[in-house]
């Protein structure tokens, strides 16, 4: 099912509802690998560090805020200078309703503008949702590293999908 989304660049605006997003899958999810939720100045302050380099950019559905989505270095070395991380977060309400798809698009095509020539996911498993939309969107999944997180007293298995642009 789609809705109607909205994918813009992220602003101060988003930042207390992104941050708040990101917070729950802190607390209730493996899928984030921190353990204490970020203060709206500490996620800012993210945003406005890999926003400079990098694109942001927000989905909204009527007027609310639907999620995120964002890009990052993916290692330091210049060869890897044309590789980049992506990152989503969808608001459970909005998830299969086209937002992750619509942010993701509008995502590939700013980092190929950019030079950007492959995008890496990482993937805390099991997470059938977020690997069947990867895969579909073209990514192939290329490494799994065993038990590398610990959170919730057990293991956490991350895979990484990989994508040209």
């Amino acid at each position: 099912m789609s809705t109607n989304v909205v994918v813009r660049d992220f602003r101060q605006a988003d930042v207390a509802a992104a941050n708040a997003l990101t917070n729950r899958y802190i607390r209730e999810t493996p899928i984030h690998f921190a353990y204490t939720p970020a203060g709206n100045a500490e996620f800012e302050a993210y945003w406005r560090d890999g926003a400079g380099r990098y694109p942001w950019l927000a989905a909204e559905c009527a007027g609310r805020f639907a999620g995120y989505a964002k890009a990052s270095l993916w290692r330091e070395r210049e060869a890897y200078r044309f590789t980049a991380e992506c990152g989503l977060y969808v608001e459970p309400e909005f998830h299969r309703k086209g937002v992750g798809r619509a942010l993701y698009g509008v995502l590939f095509e700013r980092l190929a503008s950019a030079g950007i020539h492959t995008l890496i996911a990482g993937i805390t498993l099991p997470n059938e949702p977020s690997v069947r939309m990867h895969e579909a969107l073209g990514f192939e999944r290329v490494a799994t590293f065993r038990q590398v997180g610990w959170k919730f007293e057990q293991w956490h298995d991350v895979g990484f999908w990989q994508r040209m642009v």
